[in-house]
This record gives C-alpha cells, sequence and structure tokens, in this order.
C-alpha cells in the first residue's frame, strides 16, 4: 500500500504530458466506436458515454428506463463495434439460474456428467430486462460479476476478458417487476437513468423509422487488446490526493451528514455509500478523464459521474419517501455543500 501512495505522489509534470500523449493516442478506437453508434443511435449521448465508462473501468452498467428508449439497441450495438463475443439473456419470472450460467449434463455415450456453459460465458452480457426475474436468478450473476468466475459442480471456470455485464430494467413502478436485491445491485458500478430524447432527436427517429431507410451496419472498429491496453491506462490516469479526499467527503456526507453541515439529510438516509461507492466513483472519475484525453482528474470529473456512481447505493427512509424526496435531491444537496478543492 506505501508503495503505491509513494507512485503517487512522484507524479511530475513531465509524466503526466506523457500520460496524456498516451492517451491521446490509445482512445481513438472512442471516436470510431462513437461514430459507429451514431450509424443507429439518434441522441442518448449521456447513455453512451456511460457505457464507454464502464468498458474503459471494467464496471458493470445498469440502465433504467421505460420501455422503449433504445437500450437493449444501444447496448448491442456497443457488443458489434467491438471484435468479441456477445451474449443476451433475456429475463423472464420463469428464468432459472441454470439457464444463466449452464449446468451438468449427463452424457449417456461417456456414462459421465459434463459441463454445458451457459449464455455468461461471453465478452459482452446483455441482461435484458433484468428486474423481470426473481432473485434466485439474479443471485446467479453475484460471482461473475464480482469475481470473474462461475462455478458449476465441483469446478470453477474463468470468465472471458473483457467480461462485462449491461444489464437493462424497467422502472420498478411496472406491472410484473422484481426489486434487485441490495447485494446485486451494488454489483453495477453505474446505474444510469435514461431519458426520453428531445423534440429535434424524436423527430429523427420518426423520419428514420418511417422512410423505409435500412439502417447502416455496425462495423466492428475495436479489439479486445486495445480495450484491455485502454484499461490499464485508466487506472494509470492521476488522481491528487486533495481530489481523492474530495471524493471520500461526498461518499462520507451520504453516511453522516450531520458532520457535513446537513443535518436535515440525516433522517432521510438509511444507509450511504459503501467503500466500493468510493472506488468506483475513482474509477469512474478516471475512465471519465480518459474520454476527455486527460491523463488526470479534476472535480469537475468527479461532480459529472457522481449520480450515476451513488444514486442506487444510498437507502432512503419512509420520511423520505413521504415527503418525496429521491436519491438525486440528496446527491445534488451534498455537492452543493461539500467543498471543491
Amino acid at each position: 500500500m506505501g508503495k503505491n501512495k509513494i507512485t503517487i505522489m512522484l507524479q511530475t509534470a513531465e509524466d503526466i504530458r506523457l500520460l496524456n500523449e498516451k492517451i491521446g493516442h490509445a482512445a481513438g478506437f472512442v471516436t470510431r466506436i462513437n461514430d459507429e453508434l451514431s450509424k443507429v443511435i439518434v441522441g442518448q449521448q449521456t447513455m453512451i458515454e456511460r457505457l464507454m465508462i464502464g468498458l474503459l473501468s471494467n464496471g458493470h452498467v445498469l440502465l433504467e428506463g421505460v420501455p422503449g428508449l433504445a437500450k437493449t439497441l444501444a447496448i448491442k450495438s456497443l457488443s458489434k463495434t467491438v471484435h468479441a463475443e456477445f451474449s443476451r439473456i433475456q429475463f423472464t419470472p420463469d428464468l432459472l439460474p441454470a439457464d444463466v450460467v449452464g449446468t451438468m449434463i449427463y452424457n449417456q455415450a461417456k456414462n459421465e456428467f459434463m459441463v454445458r456453459k451457459g449464455p455468461i460465458f461471453s465478452n459482452f452480457i446483455l441482461a435484458d430486462e433484468i428486474n423481470r426475474a426473481p432473485a434466485k436468478v439474479q443471485s446467479a450473476l453475484l460471482e461473475a460479476m464480482q469475481e470473474k468466475q462461475v462455478t458449476i459442480g465441483e469446478n470453477t471456470y474463468k470468465l472471458p476478458e473483457p467480461f462485462l455485464v449491461l444489464a437493462t430494467q424497467n422502472p420498478i413502478e411496472q406491472e410484473g417487476t422484481y426489486p434487485l436485491p441490495e447485494a446485486q445491485v451494488d454489483r453495477f458500478m453505474l446505474k444510469v437513468i435514461v431519458g426520453y430524447p428531445t423534440k429535434a432527436e424524436e423527430q429523427l427517429i420518426i423520419r428514420q423509422n418511417t422512410m423505409g431507410l435500412t439502417a447502416a451496419p455496425i462495423n466492428p472498429v475495436a479489439s479486445t487488446s486495445e480495450i484491455i491496453t485502454a484499461k490499464e491506462l485508466v487506472r494509470q490516469v492521476y488522481i491528487d490526493e486533495k481530489v481523492e479526499h474530495y471524493i471520500l467527503d461526498i461518499v462520507f456526507a451520504t453516511r453522516f451528514p450531520e458532520k457535513y453541515n446537513l443535518p436535515k439529510l440525516k433522517p432521510l438516509i438509511g444507509f450511504g455509500g459503501s467503500p466500493r461507492a468510493s472506488i468506483n466513483l475513482a474509477l469512474a472519475s478516471k475512465a471519465y478523464a480518459f474520454l476527455n484525453k486527460r491523463g488526470y482528474v479534476i472535480p469537475e470529473d468527479v461532480r459529472s459521474i457522481c449520480k450515476d456512481v451513488l444514486r442506487h447505493r444510498i437507502g432512503l427512509t419512509y420520511e423520505a419517501e413521504a415527503e418525496n424526496v429521491n436519491v438525486e435531491q440528496i446527491v445534488d444537496e451534498i455537492l452543493r455543500v461539500v467543498n471543491v478543492p
């Protein structure tokens, strides 16, 4: 731990300049991916940016929004831009854990049991409408998402690299949905709320879908090796100690708001962000800096990605629900009060 701290503190202006050059060179595939996605997706730049952050920081992404907002299309299209394996799992109430991870089957000819691997053994997993399946199926993903491995029978199997779960869910107010368990939700680095397109964007969507035009095919424009290299560079992005303290102050304010001049939030928060919130906020900020071709994190990076990291990690009390207070309002208030370095 001490060695890492010394390495961070010894970053010089020249180190950062060289890292900026490396990132500028390595980030070329990001532009190519965005160009391919723009062939089929109109608008939704925030959603696409968040998917890229998940890809670069090895973090799973949960997209929430009403049907018809191109959530599934965006994930499928992103997977097509990379030379990698893709699996789509449609979550339904009758889905079984074995349908996700695989199972042991009996081979009559060899008189022995064999492993049949499930669709989880891919680079990109689209878990479509993840909250349509009961908790036992959602829990089948826990080991895969956290440890990047799956246990079938007595054997444990490593998952391919990169491995990314990109899930969609309907708002829990909709009929036939199951709230995700807290442990499952916490495995997602980002929870992104997907909103409606603007009027101009929707006009373009109407034209594209009513004029009988065939969408241009999505071409693979990035390799897994490019992504793995980019992920290594993201880890090297410099975070100053003051920015680290800023991240810690934001997360600690969700746990002990009264210590940060936010006593009115105390009765509204049931539980705050875990250490995983701090880790993911730092990693996501690094990935955001990488997307902006910078080798260092600034406070604005942290603020830009903060809601997506924290919105599923703060538990609200009944009092908050009675007062119609949501997590976004709480995070906004924390960002307003916590000192920016």
